[in-house]
């Protein structure tokens, strides 16, 4: 067997290990398993925590060695016994069609779907329009610095909408599910345009919102400068396929002209959601959760999960996941942020949504985390015969109703994890205070909020935490309504190779927002995917 690099995995060491150790650690087990390390150049690629035991913390590593010289020569047993592997990153290949478009690709929302499928097509000589709803990122930053200040709402430039999509304001996860080999070419866009080396090595890595606001700006500015066009304040009002193929789309600051047309426009967009399900786009309800955001003090989630260990400078806040299934409904934690904020959310007018946030340092005293119960597509209502509508009512009704109980103004409702367990209201935040506009909240009653069965399910939840978290269902941690907006409530079908929306050959349906991804990672592949599936039938515009 050859290969130029090989991954030696299972390297555990102490929280005060340095990187000279790990790297020794690595060349070690190669020794022992009788391999030769010097033609080899060592590197730490993954460091996570190991936590399961709070008395000895320990960090499990991954070291890369490349080969300086010629490719390595060493059998399959061999590297068994060094619990090592070849490893080779794959590079995205980008095939170009000989069909002609016509007109310019558009590309619609700078989320990280659209941002990736732009940026993909601009280094490949397409020049795409990218438009966006919202504002750049200093508008964003302005506009969402008033709604919580005053309450003053612009429902087109908010934390749903906007340059970066929602992920911009959030902790910056870039955790993700899907085993994709173009993850690795996100985290390395994300780090060639300023994000911290660091994520390349995390195995729970994130960026933060204040780092990726300026990494978000730099993809625009390349975009720009590759021969990009960019539109903000431009919202997509209506699309019509012309007998040429291209397309004519309506937008609110006037036409446009496009031969390819990628949408993804996010998990919030509901009026387009509505326009397409109108034009009979094949769209169809999924799965989603609702529930609430639960603070409590990064302190105690500390000591909770590291023990002797909690501050340590090495390990950082702590972080958790945490999920039950064996009630009648899943209930899990869902973007836990350490040392953020619970944000405010909304992005219609009388209706209230929160979210969480952290900067890069996470140094808030507060943690927060979505505490979030599955609804099924039964439980949606079908208007004028669609269930996707009916979704979308689901999630409003229970926003309508968080803004009801929290008194309006955007004031959200807020109750104490003592109160909601013992079935009562009223009790105000004392130890753990509410980070959600400052403290502009008010004492509620969740029944008001949602159905009977999301209550059942959370109390059901923060039951079961509590005996696998010591300390989580502590009474005076504090919940939040209503977070509702953790996945698309709908799926614009498309076909799984072509990437193409069923009916409609030219337009390619991407992202959260079309109910492919969960994630600005995810996102951001699904984007690539698209772009890819465009560029394979298309040629670039001469």
């Amino acid at each position: 067997m050859m290969g130029s690099k090989i991954l030696i995995g299972g390297i555990r060491v102490p929280v005060d290990a340095t990187e000279d150790v790990i790297l020794k650690k690595a060349k070690d087990k190669m020794k022992r398993a009788g391999l030769s390390t010097s033609t080899l150049h060592f590197r730490l690629y993954k460091k996570s925590i190991d936590a399961r035991h709070r008395d000895d913390i320990r960090f499990e590593c991954t070291v890369l060695a490349e080969g300086t010289g010629e490719r390595c020569t060493c059998t399959e047993a061999a590297l068994k016994r060094a619990d090592a592997r070849f490893f080779e990153e794959t590079a995205i290949q980008c095939p170009h069609g000989a069909l002609s478009m016509g007109a310019r690709p558009l590309v619609v929302g700078m989320g990280p779907a659209g941002l990736f499928a732009a940026l993909l097509l601009s280094r490949q000589g397409y020049a795409p329009i990218l438009i966006d709803r919202g504002g750049t990122v200093e508008e964003r930053e302005r506009d969402v610095a008033r709604f919580r200040e005053t309450g003053i709402l612009n429902t087109e430039c908010n934390i749903q909408f906007g340059a970066g999509g929602a992920g911009t304001f959030s902790d910056g996860k870039l955790i993700t599910r899907i085993n994709d080999s173009r993850c690795s070419f996100v985290l390395r866009t994300l780090v060639e345009f300023g994000a911290p080396e660091e994520i390349l090595l995390k195995a729970k890595p994130h960026i933060g919102t204040d780092i990726l606001r300026t990494v978000v700006s730099g993809m625009l500015a390349e975009i720009a400068r590759l021969g990009g066009s960019l539109y903000y304040h431009c919202r997509m009002d209506d699309v019509e396929e012309l007998a040429d193929g291209t397309m004519r789309v309506q937008t609110s600051v006037g036409e446009m002209h496009c031969g390819a047309l990628i949408l993804a426009i996010g998990h919030s967009s509901r009026d387009t959601y509505t326009q397409l399900i109108q034009k009979n786009f094949m769209i169809e309800a999924k799965p989603i959760s609702v529930g609430v955001r639960v603070e409590h003090l990064q302190a105690d989630i500390d000591r909770a999960l590291y023990g002797n260990f909690a501050g340590h400078p090495n390990l950082g806040p702590a972080e958790y996941a945490l999920s039950d299934t064996k009630g009648p409904r899943g209930v899990y934690t869902f973007c836990m942020c350490p040392g953020g904020e619970v944000v405010a959310a909304a992005s219609e007018e009388g209706y209230l949504v929160v979210n969480g946030m952290s900067y890069h340092a996470r140094n808030g005293s507060n943690a927060n985390a979505a505490v979030a119960v599955s609804v099924g597509c039964d439980d949606f209502e079908s208007i004028n015969g669609s269930r996707a509508l009916g979704a979308i009512d689901f999630q409003r009704r229970i926003e309508r109703a968080a803004y009801l109980a929290g008194g309006g103004d955007y004031y959200a409702p807020v109750m104490t994890v003592g109160d909601f367990l013992d079935g009562k209201c009223g009790s105000e935040p004392t130890r753990v205070l509410p980070s959600y506009r400052d403290g502009l909240v008010k004492c509620a009653d969740f029944s008001e909020v949602f159905p009977a069965f999301v209550i059942d399910s959370l109390q059901y939840g923060f039951r079961s935490f509590g005996k696998k978290l010591r300390g989580y269902d502590v009474k005076d941690a504090v919940l939040t309504a209503a977070e509702t907006r953790t996945s698309a409530p709908l799926r614009i079908l498309r076909d799984g190779k072509e990437m193409n929306a069923f009916g409609h050959a030219r337009i390619y349906p991407s992202g959260e927002g079309a109910g492919y991804a969960g994630g600005i990672t995810s996102a951001a592949v699904d984007g690539i995917r698209s772009a890819l599936a465009l560029m394979e039938r298309f040629a670039p515009l001469q």
